[in-house]
């Protein structure tokens, strides 16, 4: 994508950011959206299928670099150096739902929370495969029903740091999904042998 259709995106982006914080999810049209980001019909499809459609694609760029193989360092948090396990993909992940508190509470406070914690999930379950997925060969209930479960905790926790004003560090939290989750894994890991 070249640094025009960049722009553009950040643009619908940043429009469709503070429509959420405005109205109702299903208040917004594309209309709005448009005449918001400054941009024509045409353009905005080019983009996006759908509002829908562009409600995943934030999720999707709000975190799908976190299990790039080429991370750089960003204002808040540097993982650069770091490998890809669970703790520090999860910290990172973390730390993306913190530096975007705005967008993030605003959307899961409307009725587009469901739907954004659905795309996200299905994100987690694509990430949370990656990772957990080596060591789910054995265990005695199916692999897509143990990162099912992760997953949902995953989601769970963001939700009650969310209605906490977010008080905990991301590493704080990922200590203490690591503490629910690890003793499931253990259970894995003991079967597996």
């Amino acid at each position: 994508m070249d640094r025009r259709q960049q722009k553009t995106r950040d643009a619908i982006f940043d429009a469709f950011n503070d429509l959420l914080s405005e109205k109702k999810y299903s208040e917004i049209t594309v209309q709005n959206i448009i005449d918001r980001a400054n941009v024509g019909r045409s353009t905005f499809y080019s983009h996006f299928e759908t509002k829908d459609m562009l409600l995943k694609e934030m999720c999707t760029d709000l975190f799908g670099h976190v299990v790039s193989d080429h991370l750089s360092s960003e204002s808040t948090h540097d993982f650069s150096g770091s490998g890809s396990d669970a703790g520090t993909m999860v910290t990172h992940i973390l730390y993306h739902l913190k530096d975007n508190r705005k967008n993030i509470t605003g959307i899961l406070s409307g009725e587009s929370g469901s739907l954004f914690l659905r795309y996200f999930k299905e994100y987690l379950n694509e990430t949370f495969d990656r990772v957990f997925g080596p060591r789910a060969g054995s265990v005695p209930v199916p692999e897509d029903f143990l990162i099912n479960h992760i997953s949902s905790s995953f989601v769970e926790m963001v939700e009650w740091w969310i209605r906490n004003d977010m008080k905990q560090t991301p590493e704080e939290l990922e200590r203490y999904f690591l503490a629910v989750t690890e003793p499931i894994l253990q259970q894995v890991d003991r079967e597996a042998k």
